[in-house]
């Protein structure tokens, strides 16, 4: 995992790129490194609003550009600020279904100035298959994107 943190810390680093690319540039590298990650991305709150918009992503197109507070397990993550780790989607009575191929979904919040500005959100399609130490670098990564943000 230190070698990945290394390369996702370049990329976060990188005068090259703007945020976006750069977010979109994490995706990608979670998307290829990291094998049951189906789904990766980010989402933000949406101005003043309650509710949640989509950012950059890897992975099958979703419906679900706005979510509202409460709604689905990112949803919930913009109310309870804290990591909320889905070992099976069909046991979730507030599961918002992106795809019949999600099993498992990981959403972890990011925070700026004490305040939770957004998340990643990463969905997939093997049943729990989330680890401590995914969570733990997934935590890592949220606090290094908020330095950029």
């Amino acid at each position: 995992m230190s070698e990945l943190k290394k390369r996702l810390s370049s990329i976060l680093e990188s005068p090259k790129h703007n945020t976006e690319e750069k977010l979109e540039k994490v995706c990608h590298l979670l998307d290829q490194e990291i094998p049951y990650f189906n789904w990766t991305g980010f989402y933000f709150k949406n101005g003043d609003k309650d509710e949640l918009i989509l950012g950059p992503y890897v992975g099958a197109p979703t419906d679900h550009t706005i979510i509202p507070y409460g709604k689905g397990i990112c949803g919930q993550v913009a109310i309870s600020n804290e990591t909320f780790v889905v070992p099976d989607v069909h046991e979730e009575s507030n599961y918002l279904s992106c795809s019949i191929d999600t099993k498992a979904e990981i959403v972890v919040p990011i925070f700026k100035d004490g305040k939770n500005i957004g998340q990643i959100d990463i969905d997939s399609h093997t049943i729990d298959p989330f680890t401590q130490e995914d969570r733990e670098l997934l935590e890592w990564l949220c606090n290094e994107v908020s330095k950029i943000l």
